[in-house]
């Protein structure tokens, strides 16, 4: 039942973002809304969600895991239960702005409470389940929530939401440890995040899978734009191309994970890095071609979330372990990080936008050689090798 709690808190955080995207026609309509007001649900959303994310770490090291957890989905359920009956804008808007504040807890978290209760090895087996969970339920969000939309109207989206928020609520009170803690509390500033950055094994692993996870989320930025306005792809048919890449990697986290102990990890990021440099030379011709071929950039893409697999299952279970008594802290920085630096991708990618795909690739491909780079870095890093053939 602990990884059921941690399996529905990562099902709630995939699918918070995306579940309710399909009511934006309906929503608009209802609020009359121009499309900034109705975007901007997403951005406060991922604004609320920030500002929760470093509070929630150092919080978490200092008081356990299940209080912050608890007072997180306390939050997101206030939250939803603001939004279906909002009789106006502003409600709606405050009631996003509860869900990203409380819906950072569970999302940075959950995998500390497998990473309290099991060996490295076998956090490392877990966290590929949950990947392919997690990302299969983001692929899967929209199209759920096109039909929950279509039958109970935009406000079903938010009751669905709310529904599952107090469930993960209940299951989390009933089954999930309080974990011990320390014997000295640290007072709660940023003076606690130091011995992060003093660690350079972990800054390495940090820089590796913060920059690994940029370009996936500049292509899924892009692709609305570039896909149905500049290329000729239907509302009908974007679904596939967008969704594929959550399927792959879904499906491929699943298979990893049974696969994960019969083969040296180091050769495996070894295998990785011959992955992504494949990838660096597929995405490097489909740029200088200036592909206007919706499928080809597609499948030049592929790769890289292939690639994608083996790092974030290996590497994020050992970040955490390198200072075990920070792990919350740890957690918050690489997710603080990602999404800060995706926010200012995307913008960079947004600013110099022509409609055509060279103007992207060319971001997407200046990432991945820094994405190659820092894993061959972590690859050499003796501190870093020792740790990985424990």
């Amino acid at each position: 039942m602990l990884l059921v709690a941690v399996i529905l808190m990562d099902l709630l955080a995939g699918m918070e973002f995306d579940l309710f995207v399909p009511s934006f026609p309906a929503l608009q309509s209802q609020f009359n809304l121009s499309p900034f007001w109705v975007e901007a649900l997403l951005s406060i959303n991922f604004i609320g969600y920030c500002l929760s994310l470093f509070f929630v770490g150092g919080l978490t090291d200092r008081y356990g895991r299940k209080p912050i957890i608890l007072l997180g989905l306390g939050i997101f359920t206030l939250g939803s239960l603001l939004c279906p009956w909002a009789r106006s804008y502003p409600f709606l808007f405050m009631g996003r702005f509860l869900q990203g504040v409380g819906i950072a807890a569970p999302a940075i978290l959950s995998f500390l409470i497998i990473a309290d209760a099991y060996s490295l090895k076998k956090q490392q087996y877990l966290m590929a389940m949950l990947n392919g969970l997690m990302n299969m339920s983001v692929g899967f969000a929209p199209v759920v929530g096109s039909y929950v939309a279509l039958y109970f109207h935009w406000q079903g989206n938010f009751i669905a939401l709310l529904f599952l928020g107090l469930l993960t609520l209940i299951v989390t009170t009933c089954f999930i440890p309080h974990h011990p803690l320390p014997e000295k509390k640290e007072t709660l500033s940023w003076r606690g995040y130091v011995p992060l950055f003093q660690s350079k094994p972990l800054l390495l692993l940090i820089t590796h899978i913060v920059l690994m996870c940029i370009p996936y989320w500049i292509f899924v930025g892009m692709s609305p734009l570039l896909y149905m306005k500049n290329l000729g792809v239907s509302l009908a048919h974007f679904g596939y191309y967008q969704g594929i890449f959550a399927l792959v990697f879904g499906l491929g986290s699943l298979g990893f994970g049974l696969i994960i102990h019969r083969f040296n990890q180091m050769k495996m990021l070894h295998f990785t890095a011959k992955i992504f440099i494949i990838s660096l030379i597929c995405m490097g011709i489909v740029t200088l071609i200036n592909s206007h071929n919706p499928l080809l950039i597609t499948l030049t893409f592929l790769p890289f979330i292939i690639g994608q697999i083996i790092p974030s299952t290996l590497l994020y279970p050992l970040s955490l372990n390198i200072l075990p008594e920070a792990k919350g802290k740890v957690s918050a920085v690489q997710q603080g990080s990602r999404l800060i630096l995706t926010a200012l991708s995307l913008q960079l990618a947004g600013y110099i936008y022509n409609g055509s795909f060279q103007s992207v690739g060319i971001i997407i491909l200046g990432f991945i050689l820094m994405a190659l780079i820092t894993l061959w870095l972590v690859i050499k890093n003796r501190d870093l090798k020792e740790l990985i053939g424990r």
